[in-house]
């Protein structure tokens, strides 16, 4: 199975760590850099991993905190992993349909009164 690609989301560490503890300090920081976002987007952004993210906004994450992208996104490899849905089969698919047929019924000399 191939493998699968994930990565974990260090920002709020990298705050804690370099510069802006708070995320509303980001909302003035970033407005500066020209990007404008709101106090629950700039939140999220810190507190979720981004499924999509603006290069832009990480260009200004990485100028404002005085890091780079390998601070903030640390690339994972994992195992492919197995589905966890279930597949069902058909009734008689194990056993296939010629099990499941009726056999013949067979008309033998019929005594007439």
């Amino acid at each position: 199975m191939a493998a699968k690609l994930d990565y974990p989301w260090h920002l709020r560490k990298v705050m804690a760590d370099r510069g802006p503890f708070s995320t509303t300090d980001l909302i003035p920081l970033l407005d500066k850099r020209g990007i404008t976002l709101s106090s629950s987007q700039v939140y999220r952004l810190a507190v979720e991993r981004p499924e999509r993210l603006s290069l832009k906004v990480l260009m200004a994450l990485l100028d404002i905190l005085d890091c780079t992208m390998d601070n903030l996104i640390e690339p994972v490899t994992t195992a492919g992993a197995e589905s966890t849905t279930t597949t069902r089969k058909a009734f008689g698919a194990s056993t296939g349909v010629r099990a499941l047929r009726p056999k013949r019924a067979r008309v033998r000399g019929a005594e007439h009164p």
